[in-house]
């Protein structure tokens, strides 16, 4: 009786010591910094094909590389996490979040070498992604081709 009674104490310590979320905070965080970096990106878009004159195609794809390269070197510089402490799914659903995902592994185990250490962990978050991307794409499509017929 007396270890329930300890048990039903802790529960109470440790509901009181729990810190509380504002859910629609973050979610109005989240909303407003992931419109942050889509606007980044078509403001990239918009100075790669007008200032550059690179074709709108082709300056997607750079703004992509630019996104993912700006994650990466803010990882390595360590304050990207601290930015996805407060900006949450924000920063982590859009490319950055990816890229960051990569990185983080990377320098976790860059101490046992570029072979077995950042090659073999580098896809160790991002492979999940990668996979159940693949595997979900393969099963709308093959949606797609039966009720539609292949179109």
């Amino acid at each position: 009786m007396g270890d329930i009674m300890e048990k039903r104490d802790y529960k109470k310590i440790v509901d009181r010591h729990k810190p509380t979320e504002n859910r629609l905070f973050n979610a109005i965080i989240a909303f407003a910094v992931g419109g942050l970096v889509g606007l980044i990106g078509q403001l990239l878009i918009e100075f790669y094909s007008s200032w550059l004159s690179i074709p709108t195609q082709d300056a997607t794809s750079f703004m992509i590389v630019t996104l993912v390269f700006v994650s990466c070197l803010f990882t390595a510089l360590g304050f990207f996490d601290k930015w996805v402490t407060f900006a949450k799914c924000g920063l982590i659903i859009p490319i950055t979040g990816f890229a960051h995902s990569m990185m983080s592994s990377g320098m976790e185990y860059r101490n046992e070498g570029p072979i077995f250490g950042v090659g073999a962990n580098l896809f160790k978050l991002a492979g999940s992604v990668i996979l159940y991307g693949i595997v979900a794409a393969w099963f709308f499509g093959m949606i797609r081709f039966v009720f539609l017929g292949g179109v």
